[in-house]
């Protein structure tokens, strides 16, 4: 580690204040070379086996004088020796005014690259954990986001009678270190930790400061080097950089399609797949050393001269290389099969991404099921494909992707291109995500990610997208990054699901909690993609029937982030008028009477009649279905409901209707698919639980906010999971 006052001197030369200070060997040159500094002082050893200094008790607070420091020397020296420690020298420094201690750190996240972080420093780092995060760098609309997240934000404003803190010079700290230029850029960066900082009325002053450069990191198994020996040549990620972005149309609308690995007398996964292309109408060849043809398809012995613009591989994982490298003149190839670095053998992965190199091919997976796209046949799940659309997805798990093309699409979802990457060994979901961002028959991305491969890339990709195409994160399982022993507080607490957190809050993504809300917040951007123009401030109309379901809809909207705004009194004269709130307030949300025997044009007249006197950007209107089939004996009134709020989202484009359908299983069979059937087609997204259309609203308003770039006060609350929280 270096000594704590060779890491100040280099924050001094980046404009960062830090206590006045001298070092000396020993007690004796304490005495002399602390004369100069005002009381009191503060002391602290530095050398081996001093990580963490108050542990050990190097460190002592609150001497009245440089003689007083040197006799405290003198006593530290004896307790470290009798745990076997000997120190290399001392720092004596100024005690800094006391004020709100708070932590800010940079450490290289294995998957993602440098992070910084800040929070409640001191004790409060451990206790309270009150942390925000962000990858670098920053600029200083992200440092203010950082502390205005925190639960401690009161502390730094003025807090019962206390002063504000100097919380621009927070800011200016926070880019110095983590901004374009900062000190990370030049930084062999390990960990790095200023805790405590100690900001007051008066500004900010670092008053302990930590850096331990980056320790050797053995190779890790699923991401191994690029070639079997070591990589003598360039490596993936170089030559990708170097050359120029590849157009994945093919890939998703092969003009022909190899299937290797199908067999004559043990159906496998290739016939499957066989069968599949065979419905989707793909021309396709399969490809066997032997048999002239399989299950009715014409099957070659090698790959080569098939023209095909798309190779799919199902073979033991051992002679998965020898195939891809008979692939020259085929631009994608993708191996299905496992057993590569996932179940550790990076070396057949090594060898895989070599042997594309050679073939001049690209490679998908391995260890992923394919591609399904209408538009161009592809498919990878079976039954008759569903129509083509404007939703993308790039999953790294072939189940989970398969589930939501299925799902999804039974929920109006219309897909445009879904692609697996497995283990992402060459083709990267960064890379796709920015070759999606320009094609026009996408206009929202999903993404399921487990390891990022690359996370900066993704970072970078992600990042060039906001405010440009709506993109939502889901993320499986717990985290494996920054998982060695951290040597310091920064280490530990980036080490877990909070830097996924950062990467949507910087990018504009929305990250949800599953795979329903995954599903639910495509439904909302693929419904409103025509309304780019609505603004994301948090303003929500609930209308309703049920005041009990109102208030706890409230809640949801509330926990969500979203605001209920009053109704103006234009507005509530303009309800009197159609009969509304006899019997019940006349606020928001709004009760108004919804049922068998309610007048079904209501809702539109009431809509219409609020948003002429106060535009609301977000409409959320809400069903008791099952009150349409216990107080009547027909779905018509519903059908009508629902007919009503289309002609209301036709006459309003500046606002986005969402309706909730609750108790929707209390309907006969079909009834629920007619009525998503009527409003979709005006543009309304339909949900089943008021908890899933909260996520989408605020999902939409979130990347209005990306859209304009608008920095505003509020935020919406993370969403209720733990990926690897420590």
């Amino acid at each position: 580690m270096i000594p704590e006052h060779e890491v100040k001197a280099r924050l001094r030369d980046f404009g960062v204040a830090v206590p006045r200070g001298v070092t000396a060997d020993g007690p004796p040159g304490i005495a002399e070379a602390a004369q100069g500094l005002t009381p009191p002082l503060v002391l602290k050893a530095h050398g081996p086996g001093l990580v963490h200094k108050s542990d050990a008790g190097a460190v002592r607070l609150g001497l009245a004088s440089a003689a007083d420091a040197a006799g405290a020397a003198a006593e530290m020296r004896e307790r470290l020796a009798a745990q076997g420690i000997t120190p290399e020298g001392f720092l004596v420094e100024e005690q800094a005014p006391p004020g709100v201690e708070l932590i800010v750190g940079l450490v290289r996240d294995a998957g993602f690259g440098p992070v910084v972080l800040t929070g409640l420093g001191g004790v409060w780092t451990e206790v309270m954990r009150d942390t925000a995060l962000r990858l670098c760098p920053i600029g200083e609309a992200d440092a203010r986001e950082m502390l205005a997240s925190l639960r401690g934000w009161a502390l730094l404003t003025g807090y019962r009678g206390a002063p504000a803190v100097d919380v621009e010079a927070l800011v200016k700290l926070l880019v110095r270190l983590a901004g374009h230029g900062g000190l990370w850029e030049e930084l062999d960066l390990g960990e790095f930790e200023l805790n405590p900082v100690i900001a007051s009325p008066g500004g900010v002053i670092a008053v302990d400061a930590r850096h331990l450069p980056a320790l050797p990191t053995a190779v890790d198994a699923r991401h191994p080097p690029a070639l079997p020996d070591g990589g003598r040549d360039l490596p993936a990620d170089t030559i990708r950089e170097a050359a120029p972005p590849t157009d994945f149309t093919a890939l998703f609308e092969p003009r022909k399609v190899a299937v290797v690995g199908a067999s004559t007398t043990r159906p496998n996964f290739g016939n499957m797949f066989l069968e599949f292309y065979k419905l989707t109408g793909v021309p396709v060849v399969a490809v066997h050393p032997e048999a002239g043809e399989i299950a009715g398809v014409a099957a070659v012995p090698t790959t080569a001269g098939t023209g095909a613009d798309y190779a799919l591989v199902a073979v033991p994982a051992a002679r998965c290389a020898d195939v891809v490298r008979q692939a020259t003149g085929i631009p994608f190839v993708q191996v299905m099969s496992g057993g590569f670095a996932e179940l550790g053998h990076p070396e057949l992965e090594s060898e895989l991404v070599s042997a594309a190199r050679e073939a001049g091919t690209r490679l998908l997976g391995p260890n992923c099921m394919g591609v399904y796209s209408p538009r161009g046949g592809q498919t990878f799940v079976g039954g008759e494909q569903g129509p083509p659309g404007s939703v993308a997805m790039i999953s790294q798990s072939g189940g989970l992707a398969g589930e939501v093309i299925k799902v999804g699409e039974r929920r109006g979802l219309a897909f445009s291109r879904v692609v697996t990457v497995g283990n992402s060994a060459d083709v990267t979901p960064a890379e796709l995500l920015r070759w999606l961002a320009a094609d026009p028959e996408t206009s929202v991305v999903g993404l399921y990610l487990e390891d990022p491969r690359d996370g900066r890339a993704l970072f970078e990709a992600l990042t060039a997208v906001r405010g440009r195409l709506p993109v939502v994160l889901l993320v499986g399982g717990r985290s494996t990054q920054g998982r060695r022993a951290a040597a310091s507080h920064t280490g530990g607490l980036v080490g877990d699901g909070r830097v996924w957190r950062a990467l949507a809050e910087q990018s504009g993504a929305t990250l949800v909690a599953g795979q329903d809300d995954l599903i639910g917040v495509l439904s909302f951007f693929q419904a409103h993609a025509a309304r780019v123009d609505v603004p994301g401030d948090p303003g929500v109309l609930l209308i309703g029937p049920s005041g009990g379901a109102g208030v706890l809809a409230a809640d949801v909207l509330d926990g969500a982030g979203l605001a209920l705004d009053s109704l103006p009194a234009p507005a509530r004269d303009a309800l009197t008028a159609l009969g509304v709130g006899v019997g019940s307030s006349l606020a928001n949300p709004l009760e108004i009477p919804v049922g068998p025997r309610a007048r079904a044009g209501l809702v539109r007249e009431a809509i219409a009649a609020i948003v002429a006197r106060q535009p609301y950007p977000d409409v959320v209107a809400h069903v008791n279905v099952q009150s349409f089939f216990t107080y009547g004996d027909t779905a018509e009134p519903l059908y009508a409901y629902a007919r009503h709020l289309a002609e209301a989202q036709a006459e309003l484009p500046g606002t986005r209707i969402t309706l909730v359908t609750r108790n929707g299983e209390c309907a006969p069979p079909g009834v629920e698919d007619e009525v998503r059937a009527i409003v979709s087609a005006a543009g309304i997204p339909v949900f089943r639980s008021m908890e899933g259309a909260a996520a989408a609203v605020a999902a939409g308003k979130r990347f209005a906010r990306a859209r304009t770039g608008v920095v505003t006060t509020w935020t919406s609350p993370a969403p209720a999971l733990d990926i690897g929280a420590t």
